[in-house]
């Protein structure tokens, strides 16, 4: 028996809510205290979606958890993204993503707590727009000539880690001045990617959008 439209989509809605439930439950999780060893029930239940459910959408904890990151890590990524609009200079964004990182921690706690207590396995795992917009600016600035770099992926990996560093120093020295440590960090990212001093100076000490 074929279902009607409006059923079809009524099912789909409560698959996808369910879905996100889930999702939610697992960064909650995470942001706590890191611990994926909780059980499948007890996920579940914070949910507020029937054991069965659960397996309706993720095979095993590891792929949910592994969806829990990608989701933070979505949602991190399209706020500084936001906040870089149009810039198409791939070192002026490195250095306004790397800048803006703290400011839009700020705002977002739970996303850090995430990323503090997963690692960076599953950070480069996931497919979030955080990862990906790093490696497309990474990419484009060794293929305009902007960045000398000879392994894109070991660039990325130290982006990556360097921007977890500087949260994890937002987290526990809330004393630092966070903004002077993102652009000491940014200078020194964009040096090492083979911007002269001066300019990755310049770059990193650009005055960011307003509203920030």
């Amino acid at each position: 028996m074929l279902m009607s439209a409006s059923t079809s989509n009524r099912f789909h809605r409560r698959r996808s809510e369910t879905r996100r439930a889930l999702v939610r439950a697992a960064r909650q999780i995470l942001a706590e205290s890191g611990d994926t060893g909780a059980s499948i029930r007890s996920i579940a239940e914070r949910a507020d979606v029937g054991l069965g459910s659960f397996y309706n959408h993720f095979p095993s904890k590891r792929e949910l958890f592994d969806a829990a990151v990608a989701d933070a890590l979505e949602e991190y990524g399209e706020a500084v993204e936001e906040h870089l609009g149009t810039l198409e200079d791939p070192a002026e964004r490195v250095a306004g993503g790397v800048r803006l990182s703290t400011r839009v921690a700020a705002s977002r706690p739970q996303i850090v707590q995430i990323l503090r207590y997963s690692g960076l396995g599953r950070i480069h795992a996931g497919r979030g727009l955080l990862t990906c917009s790093a490696r497309r600016d990474v990419e484009h600035g060794i293929a305009s000539g902007r960045f000398v770099v000879a392994d894109p992926a070991l660039a990325l990996a130290v982006l990556n880690a360097s921007l977890l560093a500087l949260l994890e120093l937002w987290l526990t020295q809330p004393e630092a001045d966070s903004d002077q440590a993102a652009g000491t960090l940014a200078e020194m990212l964009l040096h090492a990617f083979g911007l002269p001093p001066a300019e990755a100076r310049a770059l990193a000490r650009r005055p960011l959008p307003s509203g920030v």
